[in-house]
């Protein structure tokens, strides 16, 4: 037997399907495959669709070299609230730093306003005395004597974890480190998260926050870290398992089971990687990246092949698109806005008679009423099945089958019957709301950031992301989409291409007029060790690229501006070029500069991380001509709303310069491609699919 090396694995646990891709020393992917995710053990699952792809393949796991593993389960149980029995301490005399909060309402005339859900109530946050000043001096001694009773206070509390959340730990994190120590002698099996370690930034709600959530879900994603890498080991594993990171990077199991909240969103960061590598392997700088799975849909802007990213985001708002009304947390994240439209959302028929799309979704048990696995509620796919938008011969490779007559009565009995409407009517407005939802999303998101979506290239993937990416664009103004090869696993391919990497973001204030340069690159150095030596965990050899931020603003302002720093020690002869910087990119963002006003900097980044794989540049040269359908197949036309053929092609089929024009399906094993009536189709040198837009077309 040829035994092959350099084999690669990800793991991607969605929400209703599981994706597992296997790629060789070269990058070529070898097998892929969907599997429906086992809630109620994800690793089951996964267990599933790597045996499914090796034996595809002709082989083992023990000839695997890598393997990265990204999963929901942290956003989850966040969610859901599935976590550990948290209580927090802070410095004596901020006992109150969950309710004070921002001092501010969400939605300033809600009279039935409902407060974000914080985890920690009254009753189980304690304090003790000891302070730190914002510079890191000690003011207030620790007081090491209050701990015995502290900590039988928390016994009596029933809590499993605490978040230790002092004063400017971020600045000497002395105290918090004592504690720490001193509690897991008098409570050992307690589970302790530091706010220095979690998210060392100043804003001590954002940071209490940030702290509460990584233990609130550390128990629950170390036990099912240690299982997976167990269950793995044992079907014989070889090689150290990576998790993906919500920064778009990879980490260690242990790194993630010490802070597991930075695996919050790590699946859709992979889609993101792989949106931002295909736009710089074909020469765009400007792409949305549109990921549509069974339980969510997620935006993200690429901007000079970079991710946008942030430092900030909010989980489980308490009202929909509403900025204020979820947790924050603060760590490195790519920017990305989310909603609950995936195949499996359910539409229901609210008190007012109108018909609403999720955010509830039917996951992967029991799953849409098509799935035939239990599930009665009318969702998405079951709208998409009865539209004729999907092929039950050829769905989820086969393996799933697909009732058409359990779709139909779902729609018409939950939906249609109170409504007036049919079967195939209410399937329309399932797709056209959804499909409005998700375009009005991605519109928001962008003109939040000042963007504008006209002119970007879609790239669309995902389970559900080439059927409904027509759709969105067109209601988006987008004209133009690219479908990668094997896009129903595109968060997985993604896995592959990311580097090894490890972001601190911490605090360290200062003007740009007295900034301290010695004590900076000092405290530049200690992060970059820090930081190296979790990437080093995971990659032990090879070149390493390090990337230097500062985050600056006006005196007054309440937020920063990214900044990019050289890499390497700081001197006098840079603080012009810093300034120049600052106002470059402030007048981008606002217009204009302030002269005369102080900069001010309050944190400062360094991201290292290895080298990344090389690009592949695509340049399509292929000759054209007229693809060849497999056959035709009578749809619902999403632009004119009545019944008609299209034709049927199979991917695989499909040659480089082939054309087609819509309406048509280009179906695969993972997902189908819709090519609405106003689109046309080419395919590329590299198997990509682009989609363009040509007007609205009805003929019949």
């Amino acid at each position: 037997m040829n035994i092959q090396k350099g084999l690669r694995l990800a793991v991607d646990i969605g929400g209703t399907f599981t994706d597992t891709v296997l790629i060789d020393a070269q990058g070529t992917i070898l097998a892929t495959t969907k599997t429906p995710t086992t809630p109620a053990n994800p690793t089951f699952g996964a267990i599933e669709g790597v045996e499914r792809v090796l034996a595809e393949a002709n082989s083992t796991l023990s000839q695997i070299e890598g393997f990265i593993h990204g999963t929901t389960l942290a956003t989850n149980a966040l969610i859901e609230r599935r976590g550990a029995v948290v209580a927090t301490i802070t410095t004596a005399g901020f006992r109150d730093i969950l309710e004070i909060a921002y001092e501010r309402r969400y939605s300033q005339y809600d009279i039935n306003l409902v407060k974000p859900d914080l985890i920690v109530p009254r009753s189980r946050a304690f304090t003790i005395a000891g302070r730190m000043t914002a510079s890191g001096d000690e003011v207030q001694a620790f007081d090491e004597g209050a701990v015995e009773a502290l900590a039988n206070d928390l016994a009596a509390s029933g809590a499993d974890a605490v978040a230790i959340c002092l004063m400017h730990a971020y600045a000497n994190p002395a105290h918090e480190i004592r504690l720490r120590e001193m509690l897991q002698q008098a409570l050992p099996e307690i589970v302790i998260s530091l706010s220095h370690e979690v998210s060392p930034e100043a804003r001590e709600f954002d940071r209490l926050c940030t702290t509460i959530a990584n233990a609130f879900i550390q128990p629950l994603m170390a036990d099912y870290l240690a299982e997976f890498q167990s269950r793995f080991s044992q079907e014989g594993l070889r090689c150290p398992i990576l998790m993906m990171t919500a920064g778009g990077g990879m980490t260690t199991i242990e790194t993630a089971a010490r802070l597991p909240i930075r695996l919050v969103e790590s699946g859709p960061a992979g889609g993101a990687i792989l949106a931002a590598r295909i736009a710089a392997e074909i020469g765009e700088s400007e792409v949305l990246s549109f990921d549509m799975g069974g339980t969510t849909a997620k935006l993200c802007l690429i901007d000079g092949f970079r991710p946008q990213t942030t430092r900030r985001f909010e989980i489980a708002r308490a009202a929909r698109f509403i900025k204020g009304s979820g947790m924050p947390v603060r760590i490195p994240v790519i920017e990305m806005i989310e909603i609950g439209a995936g195949g499996g959302s359910i539409a229901h028929v609210d008190r007012l008679g109108r018909l609403q799309i999720g955010p509830e979704s039917a996951g992967s048990e029991p799953g849409p009423a098509a799935f035939a696995k239990g599930g009665t509620a009318p969702t998405v796919t079951d709208a998409d099945v009865m539209q004729g938008l999907i092929d039950p011969a050829f769905f989820a490779e086969g393996r799933l089958e697909i009732d058409v007559q359990a779709a139909e009565k779902a729609l018409a009995t939950d939906l249609g019957a109170p409504m007036g409407l049919n079967a195939a009517q209410v399937a329309h407005g399932i797709s056209e709301i959804v499909d409005e939802n998700m375009a009005g999303a991605g519109r928001m998101h962008a003109v939040e950031l000042g963007k504008d979506l006209s002119t970007r290239l879609m790239i669309a993937f995902g389970g559900n992301g080439p059927l409904h990416a027509t759709r969105v664009a067109r209601r988006a103004q987008v004209d133009r989409i690219l479908i990668p090869r094997d896009p129903g696993v595109g968060s997985a391919v993604g896995f592959l291409f990311a580097p090894v990497s490890f972001e601190i973001v911490r605090s360290r204030y200062d003007t740009l007029t007295t900034l301290d340069l010695k004590g900076l690159n000092a405290f530049f150095d200690g992060m970059i060790d820090d930081a190296q030596s979790v990437v080093r965990a995971g990659v032990p050899d090879g070149p390493l690229t390090r990337r230097r931020v500062g985050f600056m603003r006006y005196h007054g302002q309440g937020h920063e501006i990214e900044v990019p720093l050289p890499d390497r020690a700081l001197t006098e002869a840079d603080i012009p070029a810093l300034r120049n910087a600052f106002e470059v990119e402030y007048s981008r963002q606002f217009s204009r500069a302030v002269p005369g006003m102080t900069i001010e900097i309050l944190n400062w980044a360094v991201e290292v991380s290895s080298q990344p794989s090389a690009l592949r540049r695509v340049s399509d040269t292929a000759t054209e001509q007229t693809a060849e359908a497999m056959g035709a197949r009578r749809i619902m036309c999403d632009v004119t709303g009545v019944w008609r053929e299209a034709a049927v092609y199979d991917r695989d089929g499909l040659r480089p310069g082939d054309r087609l024009a819509g309406p048509a399906l280009i179906i695969e094993p993972q997902t189908t491609t819709f090519v609405s009536a106003d689109f046309s189709a080419r395919v590329d040198a590299a198997g990509n699919i682009w989609l363009h837009r040509h007007g609205e077309t009805g003929n019949e």
